[in-house]
């Protein structure tokens, strides 16, 4: 059956259109109920998806067997009751998940996801293509009312075809918090509830009350009613504002140090007021970080500077508002006009960026409240009131909450409990913290995703040898850090007939193995990077392919892709190929073994003899690259040595770096560059490129007056002049000057990022001085290698093209993806590092050592401890102790503490500690000991001072056994 609709369009020419919409109608559609008989099976065979005794929670409202079926608002804001394994034969409607995929598409994949789980019992009906349930819009009605009404008519629809089933009565009960809704259901005969009413009913499972989101905000206001924030603006009226000019629009970006202070972000090209400070309670809005926002400017006599306070929201008493316009006018206090920045308010917002939250619970003071505060893990998150009968349980836990709401009269946004993930301090469960609030995909590689995979036992066959070269009489071998399993890469190198020599790059050919659109490949480009935790690693392929049929293992035959030059004994590279290979490494060394074999007197076999040559070459590539201008720069690397009991560490030290480390950067930068530039070549609209940009000239600011306070010149106006400037900045004094003034110059950097050559112009890379670049040399961790090969492939025709590799516009996006995991790789393995910090220095007590002075604060100083390659702060501020004078100089840069000047570099003494007084935010606590300040002593709980070379009790006793 065939419904159509007709319309008249006046098109951009002015001449007019008929467009006819043809709506196919159906009677084959089933119902998705076991133990119905009157509808067909499923098309594809497959068993019904509810129940024929539904089985799940017992309802004292509904005790007979039933199905539910929810209307779109309950889906969009209790996804989490829903996908609780209690709730069972859900029918969800074609009309709800439409509207669904058009309002919210995490929620949208969360439901496509649960409706995939066969044990949930959820199906999905096509009720707009079904004769009976389809419905047409009526003259005068909404497209909401009719959407309403057509999830109404599909209720009775599915209530009148399951009474004719012969077996017992199933009841579809109908869930939707929509009071019209429901008053219009209850009136035509229907059995409605809300959520609410609902879950209240299961007997078994009061626990799940906890877990509804508070969508009306009546009875959850503050009890005093009092009006907080100014009201949000409508979304029409913020377009129209932002359009005329009258409103920008925004990422907001809350402080970490400070919850009265935050930073807007503006959209566009505009060069002024790029980025707008939002100062004071009122002006924040309600709004949370990373929210789209609507800001208006204010007046110049209005505008602040950026407050150097620190100011934590201690939560103590949520309705003292006045406190809070105590703390907003301490930050007022601007002693610098030029300080002053464009400062606006928040006056709508356009899109929320509310995720689940990691974070503790800080329980009411009353007695038997349901309603308590949590404390998110992350500082620049707001704490969220939740009710939960469950707060004794979840004390001294860490959980995940979500947001529902923020209503103007209340100083906090309402949220629901959505999962505890185990006890705070407990290695696993912050592990767990880590990843979740990094947003690092983790969970396990999916059927779907390992369908893809190989079936073992796996060789290789005469198809793979097509359009491959067999390398494989080479003398290739891989090197690697200890216990490496991933090895993405390894050399050769031999001396040619003609006297020339040949090296050759050989990189796991991941691409072979990963095709594209399939569901392995898009898994990978999601997560996009492998990341490296202290002692875990995330993979960005599942472990068959990282740590066996793409690892270049010794002694196995691996697909590989190859770049392979002939040089001359200068490093002048005559000739470059790529070809893709079949290989078989002759060893896989670490980095001190390489090291071993090329300084070893009496080793002289073929592996060594290569490894020398590479080394020599390699040598004089980095020279032509630092005399190009190519910074090398310093961070400070630590290395945990593990117990292999408990695998708490047990020693931390700065990783030492050998010339072999060089030798293998040296090659792979080289590949990288010849691939970059051939691929460009190849495709100049589409290549996948990395640059880094140089920074903006005030970015050196601090490193140039950090220099100057020890008579030292750096000069910025070129990558080459800073190279060089630093190179000659050395004090016979202070020798390690110079590794301080390299980690500082780290810090001014600007991030590398990718980008697709198509949307760009800048190309350039600042830090390696390359006019090109690109990420060739590591696929089984990074995704964009693996688009770089498939490129290269294309370009030497060893493969096929496909729509999205050569579409800019995809692969601009694909890159937003790339720069936004690898930015959270890199800040979650820096929080791992900080976890198993605090982790060595709980056994340690205090720990005595010498600390160089990185940057000077207004009330602080942050310093480096070169052995543990440790920074930290060392406050002059404390709670409840006499400030001492202070006196800051933002020119020199130093700071004086009474009588005592510190200046950047200053080398001092500390006493290290782990302070977990705060058993969510614990962290290293550093206090100043030479210089001595008076007044700024070591607090008496901690003057059994220990010096860094002596054991903890227990491990003395476990030696002396």
């Amino acid at each position: 059956m065939l419904t159509s609709r007709t319309f008249l369009k006046r098109t951009r020419a002015g001449s007019v259109l008929k467009v006819v919409r043809e709506h196919y109608l159906r009677d084959d559609i089933p119902c998705g109920a076991a133990a119905c008989s009157l509808c067909p099976p499923r098309p594809d065979g497959s068993p019904s998806a509810l129940e024929e005794r539904p089985s799940g929670a017992a309802s004292s409202l509904c005790p007979g067997p039933h199905y539910l079926l929810p209307d779109t608002n309950l889906l969009l804001h209790q996804i989490d009751i829903l996908e609780d394994p209690v709730i069972k034969n859900v029918i969800v409607l074609q009309t709800v998940l439409q509207e669904v995929r058009n309002r919210s598409a995490p929620v949208y994949k969360r439901i496509r996801d649960v409706i995939g789980n066969p044990e949930k019992h959820f199906y999905s009906f096509t009720n707009e293509h079904h004769r009976e349930t389809y419905i047409e819009q009526q003259q005068g009605e909404s497209s909401n009312d009719r959407n309403d009404r057509a999830i109404r008519v599909a209720v009775k629809w599915y209530n009148e075809h399951l009474k004719k089933m012969q077996n017992e009565e199933i009841q579809v009960i109908f869930l939707t918090n929509d009071r019209n809704n429901k008053e219009k259901a209850l009136e035509e005969g229907i059995t409605a509830y809300t959520c609410e009413e609902y879950i209240k009913s299961l007997i078994a499972n009061p626990e799940l009350v906890d877990r509804l989101a508070c969508v009306s905000d009546e009875g959850k206001e503050i009890e005093s009613g009092k009006i907080i924030f100014p009201e949000h603006l409508p979304l029409s009226k913020l377009q129209q504002g932002i359009k005329s000019g009258i409103y920008l629009q925004g990422t907001y970006r809350a402080s970490r140090d400070n919850y009265l202070e935050a930073t807007v972000w503006v959209h566009g090209d505009a060069e002024e007021n790029k980025e707008i400070i939002i100062q004071g309670l009122k002006h924040l809005n309600r709004a949370v970080h990373e929210d789209i926002v609507a800001v208006e400017l204010l007046a110049k006599d209005e505008w602040v500077a950026p407050s150097s306070v620190v100011l934590q929201d201690d939560g103590q008493n949520e309705d003292d508002i006045e406190t809070e316009e105590e703390k907003e006018n301490i930050l007022k206090t601007s002693d610098n006009k030029s300080m002053l920045r464009p400062t606006g308010k928040v006056v709508g917002i356009i899109k929320r960026n509310w995720r689940p939250f990691c974070g503790m619970l800080s329980k009411s003071q009353i007695k038997e409240a349901r309603r308590h505060l949590f404390t998110p893990a992350d500082r620049r998150i707001p704490r969220i009131r939740i009710e939960t009968r469950q707060a004794d349980t979840l004390e001294g836990q860490r959980i995940i909450v979500a947001i529902d709401g923020w209503p103007r009269n209340s100083r906090y946004p309402n949220g629901h409990f959505v999962k505890n993930l185990g006890t705070a301090g407990d290695k696993e469960t912050e592990t767990e913290v880590l990843l979740l609030e990094h947003d690092v995909p983790h969970q396990p590689f999916s059927q779907a995703v390992l369908s893809f995979l190989p079936k073992m036992p796996w060789s290789i066959t005469e198809k793979d040898m097509k359009y491959r070269e067999d390398l494989r009489h080479l003398c290739v071998c891989s090197v690697d850090p200890p216990g490496c399993t991933d090895i993405d890469d390894a050399l050769h190198y031999r001396e040619m007939e003609n006297g020339n020599l040949e090296v050759g790059v050989h990189i796991a050919d991941v691409s072979h193995f990963i095709r594209p659109g399939n569901a392995l490949d898009e898994e990978s480009a999601k997560r996009g990077t492998t990341v490296y935790l202290c002692e875990k690693r995330i993979d960005m392929v599942p472990e068959l392919l990282s740590s066996n049929l793409c690892s270049l293992r010794s002694n196995v035959d691996r697909l590989a892709f190859s770049c392979i030059w002939e040089m001359n004994h200068n490093a002048e590279i005559l000739k470059t190929r790529f070809t893709k290979s079949i290989i078989n490494s002759k060893a896989s060394l670490t980095y001190a073994e390489a090291q071993m074999r090329i300084d070893s007197a009496s080793m002289n076999d073929d592996i060594t003899v290569s490894l020398r040559g590479l080394n020599k070459l390699a040598k004089i590539l980095k020279k032509k690259r630092i005399d190009n201008g190519a910074l090398t720069l310093s961070s400070p690397e630590v290395r945990f040595h593990m117990d292999s009991e408990t695998h708490d560490p047990i020693d931390l030290q700065t990783k030492e770096l050998k010339e072999t480390n060089s030798m293998v950067e040296e090659f792979m930068l080289l590949a990288n560059v010849s691939v970059a530039q051939k691929i460009y070549d190849e495709f100049p609209e589409f290549a996948l490129l990395r640059k880094h940009p140089a920074p903006p000239p005030s970015n050196y600011d601090i490193l140039v007056k950090a220099a100057k306070s020890k008579d030292l010149e750096i000069k910025t106006d070129s990558a080459k002049a800073l190279a060089e400037s630093l190179d000659k900045a050395e004090s016979p004094a202070s020798p390690y000057l110079n590794t301080l003034l390299r980690i500082l110059t780290t810090r001014c950097m600007m991030q590398a990022v990718y980008f697709c050559s198509g949307m760009d112009n800048d190309f350039h890379h600042y830090g390696l001085a390359s006019p090109i670049y690109t990420h060739f040399t590591s696929p089984i961790r990074r995704y964009a290698d693996i688009i770089v090969h498939r490129l290269l492939a294309v370009a030497i025709g060893a493969d096929s093209t496909y729509p999205e590799l050569t579409d800019k516009h995809k692969l601009s996006d694909l890159c937003k993806n790339l720069n936004y995991r690898h930015k959270m790789a890199q800040y979650a393995q820096r929080a791992s590092v900080a976890f198993h910090t605090q982790l060595f220095f709980k056994t340690k007590g205090v720990v005595n050592e010498d600390a160089y002075i990185l940057f000077v604060r207004k009330n602080a100083i942050v310093v480096l401890i070169p052995k543990y390659g440790l920074e930290g702060t060392v406050f002059f501020e404390e709670k409840d102790k006499p400030t001492p004078r202070l006196d800051y100089n933002n020119e020199v840069p130093s700071l004086t503490v009474e009588d005592t000047t510190l200046h950047v570099f200053d080398k001092v003494k500390v006493n290290v500690m782990l302070d977990d007084s705060n058993i969510q935010h614990q962290k290293i606590r550093m206090v100043l000991v030479e210089p001595k300040i008076p007044g700024n002593d070591v607090p008496a709980q901690l003057s059994t001072a220990m010096s860094s070379n002596s054991e903890p009790e227990k491990k003395k006793k476990k030696l002396q056994q």
